[in-house]
């Protein structure tokens, strides 16, 4: 019997795979644009997004646009390998449950 990869528990989590996820198209978005796209409340995105940081899967700079504070994320090159490697170990448990019907 084979046996699974653990999923990654950083990615596992929804709204934190939502960011990785829509920063593997973008390579970079601010915060504002991330918050939209996934629905999530600001302190809640800024709690995840500082766990992303803090594993190195994704980088933020802050700056100003005008007045106003910017923030913008950036996936890493850690990040990219992280989410190929997840996607990987969900396509093993996908081809493995279509192996046993």
């Amino acid at each position: 019997m084979q046996q699974f990869k653990e999923l990654d528990p950083i990615l596992h989590s929804q709204l934190r795979l939502a960011v990785v996820s829509l920063l593997i198209g973008l390579k970079e978005a601010e915060f504002t644009f991330i918050k939209e796209k996934t629905g999530a409340t600001a302190g809640n995105l800024s709690v995840q997004i500082d766990k992303l940081v803090n594993e190195g899967y994704i980088c933020i700079e802050k700056t100003y646009k005008g007045k106003r504070p910017l923030t913008i994320c950036r996936i890493t090159k850690k990040g990219i390998e992280q989410f190929d490697l997840y996607v990987k170990a969900l396509q093993e448990y996908l081809h493995t449950n279509k192996k046993g019907k």
